[in-house]
């Protein structure tokens, strides 16, 4: 159990880290105010700042995100007339510090009740202070002053030239297509230390290597070097195509149609189910040969898996069903199944989720990444902005959609894993 939970900590944390550090990377470049990098969720649990963004690591392991300044999901910190803040001057009595939050107090801060603020283009807050009404009071605001927000965060001011949607278009889509990008690139990286360490990756030829002891294959008498050119009449180019044939049939017995020593003949078996994450499973046996070519090392593991993944997904728009999504349930299931083969099952679980990750992040989905780009296009043809609100509502939307499918997802894998 402890062994899983810490495979669980450490797979999921380099996914956000790596992830996010994209997308922190291209807006610092593009001179975008980051100003805040979490890993989780939820309540800080550590927290430091430099270079104008506050690093955090909060308590819930369930993902985490860049605030950038202006973007979507970032806070609206302006001041609403009446607020009571407190502040605090430098010696030219230009504000540098602001506090709206009540659960922290700023040692000789200023209080003012504010009767006009603009943390964007004016940089100025007007209001009363010390609860003098007989006069309003004006105070010029530093463009690198900080806000402690209501939940006693404290971060930078957004002045308009730092926000996110004062960077160029391209230098946009750069930002939002980073994280992905770093996740494509984790999930090569892993796979081919995987394919070197162990000396190649599995070949997607039609070639089966031997069989198990004791299986349907094994008891057909199918052996090594044998060619699966069909499955009940199926053409199977692939290893993939084989597996998918056999495992995806509700057919008792198999023909399959085997190449040998330049002659072909059929081939009998009856697959043997079982059960995996719970749905009826086929299998005969057969073993997956070895491809140790340089090109296999260094590319054949990502494609391989690329090509899964794509396959599944398109599997998914056609025939829905929540058992083929998951969610931190499922991961740690799955991560509990990968930490019983070893450092090799959670470098290629790593893998896989990086590049699962990388994937469902550019589908054109609102509140996700491939939403924002397919914002970008829209913009990019309509040769205008769409304005915050929109965007702000269409992201709300999305975001509603994604966390109504999370709850589905996550009830469907209690039950999945842990009830049934």
């Amino acid at each position: 159990m402890l062994k899983t939970i810490l495979a669980f900590i450490v797979v999921f944390g380099i996914l956000v880290i790596v992830h996010e550090f994209g997308h922190f990377y291209f807006a610092k470049r593009s001179g975008i105010l980051v100003r805040e990098f979490s890993i989780g969720m939820g309540p800080k649990l550590f927290w430091t700042r430099r270079n104008g963004t506050l690093y955090t690591i909060r308590l819930l392991p369930l993902g985490g995100y860049v605030r950038m300044a202006g973007a979507a999901e970032d806070e609206d910190d302006q001041l609403q007339p009446g607020t009571p803040i407190s502040i605090m001057t430098g010696t030219d009595g230009t504000v540098n510090r602001i506090n709206a939050s009540d659960q922290t107090t700023l040692f000789n801060g200023i209080p003012v009740i504010v009767t006009k603020a603009d943390l964007v283009d004016e940089l100025v807050i007007e209001g009363y202070e010390n609860g003098d009404e007989s006069e309003v009071r004006r105070y010029p605001v530093d463009h690198d002053a900080t806000i402690i927000e209501r939940d006693g965060t404290e971060v930078l001011i957004a002045p308009r030239d730092v926000q996110f949607q004062s960077a160029t278009l391209w230098n946009r889509i750069l930002t939002n297509f980073a994280g992905p990008l770093n996740n494509f690139i984790l999930a090569w990286l892993v796979f081919a230390i995987m394919g070197f360490t162990m000396g190649g990756v599995a070949s997607n030829r039609n070639v089966i290597s031997g069989t198990l002891a004791d299986t349907p294959a094994r008891a057909a008498g199918l052996r090594s070097g044998d060619q699966i050119t069909a499955v009940n009449n199926h053409r199977t180019d692939t290893w993939q195509s084989v597996t998918t044939a056999i495992t995806g049939t509700d057919k008792k017995t198999l023909t399959l149609a085997v190449k040998r020593a330049g002659g072909t003949h059929n081939v009998t078996v009856k697959p043997k189910i079982s059960q995996v994450n719970g749905k009826k499973v086929r299998t005969v046996g057969i073993k997956r040969g070895l491809d140790t070519s340089l090109a296999a090392k260094l590319f054949g593991g990502f494609w391989s898996t690329t090509t899964m993944l794509f396959a599944a997904l398109g599997h998914l728009f056609t025939h829905f069903s929540l058992n083929d999504l998951g969610g931190p349930v499922a991961i740690y299931a799955n991560t509990a199944t990968a930490t019983q083969a070893g450092w090799s099952g959670i470098l290629y679980w790593l893998g896989f989720l990086s590049l699962n990750l990388g994937i469902v992040n550019l589908l054109p989905i609102p509140a996700l990444d491939g939403g924002k780009l397919l914002l970008n296009l829209v913009e990019a043809i309509r040769r205008k902005p769409i304005s915050q609100r929109t965007e702000g509502v269409i992201t709300i939307i999305g975001f509603g959609f994604v966390m109504f499918l999370m709850i589905l997802v996550t009830w469907n894998d209690i039950m999945r894993y842990f009830i049934h």
